[in-house]
């Protein structure tokens, strides 16, 4: 189909889907909160196909990345049990790319590619990660959360008292996995780190996002070079925000929260039922601006790929590896693998076709992270040295080929999930604590908001053996003896646990 495109993928991290607004959605936070504005990547999906049933492979954030830059997949963990120097583990397939595996940016560096990656995801670059392994630059944009950036000096206790209410304080006082690290003076670690990070950025341009996207556009104009030198180019661009904490200049936040009440920028990773209503949607507001900051800097990103003359040339792919739940039910503001919730879980994906095939159509084809690489290796008619677990959808979108799924199985620690056209099936990889949707019709009652496992055991053996059976090998050995716990790691924070609560069978 083509010799000489170049490839540009751009992942948000806990960017949801009904964020975007050309998804048509809206999060369910009430009639007096705004629409999330996103005109860039409202005008971007105008050009690209909009993916509507777009999916993690495993989750959360370095899992997620695993299966993007190598289309293997990472679930069921088999090398995914790391105790690790440097870090915390929040889940099992917490770690580096393993050896044996190609990354993409190795593949196409092979095949000819000029190779970049500009990215403030301070997970991949602690000790013993290697997501930069294969590219010709990697530009690390430093502190993002409670990346070691800035020693000192030490927050004062009104510093943080003004950033995160008492209220959501003591969820965070525990040191992450029981490092021993104690902040000084009092001030516990976390709200220390994330705020002598944050605290002397104050021009909009400093924000990280900003940051990021104003350093892909530098890299795209110091690279133009590759259309003289018979090169091509890819270019993986790794934005952080909208993650927490959500830092946010004070303009983007009054689009959705005009008052002047406490702020919040944290995620608890808990349920939360007694959180004052101010405090929910100031939430939800820092989230919502810190969205339309990233969406107004990608929009700087897209005009120097037009002004540079990259579009006329270049498959360009948006992403997200996945949401946050806001507490929209079981008042639980964080991200787990179990419960499993929709806002986590259905991620947004655009994929612009440089000769404008299906501009601005939605297209229901399952899709997950490792299908990503496999796209990208097909779109760039570039074979993979050995067999991958993801399966492109160039062909299905653009050329008028078969989906390549009909379901889709996302792993995240001890538990899994499988989603039909039908069903929402979610439950731990021994089979226990079964949680079944009806996700076929979401024209009624919230499906989530009842469990239908024990009225309908059929279907629960049948999606239950659909997750069995994408777990090549089988399950470990750790990850079996972890179902078994009832404490086993239910969101991404190494500084609170979330108590786990099930929805009630009916009928």
């Amino acid at each position: 189909m083509n010799d000489h495109y170049n490839v540009v993928l751009v992942v948000f991290d806990t960017l949801r889907k009904d964020a975007v607004g050309s998804y048509g959605l809206t999060p369910p936070w009430g009639d007096d909160f705004p629409a999330v504005a996103t005109p860039n990547l409202d005008a971007f999906a105008a050009e690209s196909v909009r993916y509507t049933r777009a999916y993690p492979e495993s989750l959360p954030t370095l899992p997620a990345r695993r299966a993007l830059y190598t289309g293997q997949r990472t679930y069921p963990f088999h090398n995914g049990d790391f105790k690790l120097k440097g870090d915390f583990i929040p889940a099992p397939g917490w770690g580096p790319i393993p050896e044996e595996q190609h990354t993409l940016a190795e593949i196409l560096g092979a095949a000819g590619f000029r190779t970049g990656l500009v990215s403030d995801l301070y997970h991949q670059f602690k000790p013993s990660k290697n997501f930069w392994r294969g590219f010709d630059e990697w530009d690390f944009i430093r502190g993002q959360e409670t990346d070691p950036a800035r020693s000192g000096p030490v927050p004062t206790e009104a510093e943080i008292a003004h950033w995160i209410p008492e209220e959501l304080r003591e969820l965070r006082r525990r040191d992450p996995a029981g490092s021993g690290r104690r902040a000084r003076d009092g001030a516990d670690w976390f709200s220390s780190r994330i705020i002598a990070n944050m605290r002397d950025r104050v021009a909009e341009d400093q924000w990280f996002n900003a940051e990021v996207m104003t350093t892909a556009a530098r890299w795209l104009e110091q690279n133009l070079d590759v259309r003289r030198t018979g090169e091509r180019m890819f270019l993986t661009v790794e934005s952080f925000d909208p993650h927490e904490p959500w830092f946010v200049p004070e303009h983007y936040r009054r689009h959705y929260d005009t008052s002047d009440g406490r702020e919040q920028v944290i995620s608890p990773y808990a349920e939360v039922p007694d959180l004052p209503a101010d405090l929910l949607r100031r939430t939800r507001a820092n989230y919502a601006g810190l969205v339309t900051m990233a969406d107004r800097w990608f929009g700087h990103l897209l005009a120097a790929l037009s002004a540079q003359g990259w579009l006329e040339d270049t498959v360009v792919i948006v992403a997200s590896d996945h949401g946050h739940s806001l507490a929209e039910r079981k008042h639980y503001i964080g991200k787990r693998g179990y419960p499993a919730e929709p806002e986590v879980v259905e991620v947004p994906l655009l994929i612009r076709h440089p000769a404008g095939l299906g501009a601005g159509s939605a297209v229901d084809d399952w899709v997950q992270h490792h299908d990503l690489a496999a796209t990208i290796l097909d779109a760039a008619e570039v074979p993979a040295p050995e067999p991958i677990a993801g399966r492109s959808c160039w062909q299905s979108t653009f050329a008028g080929g078969a989906p390549a799924r009909d379901h889709v199985v996302v792993g995240w620690g001890s538990a899994f999930t499988v989603i039909t056209d039908d069903w929402w099936f979610n439950s731990k990889v021994n089979g226990k604590g079964a949680f079944l949707h009806p996700i076929g019709d979401r024209s009624g009652p919230d499906p989530w908001s009842v469990n239908l496992a024990e009225r309908e055991p059929a279907v629960v053996g049948e999606l239950f053996e659909k997750g069995v059976a994408a777990a090549a090998g089988g399950f470990p050995q750790f990850l079996l003896d972890a179902a078994e716990n009832a404490e086993d790691a239910p969101g991404c924070s190494p500084l609170a646990a979330a108590p786990l609560t099930r929805a009630k069978p009916v009928g």
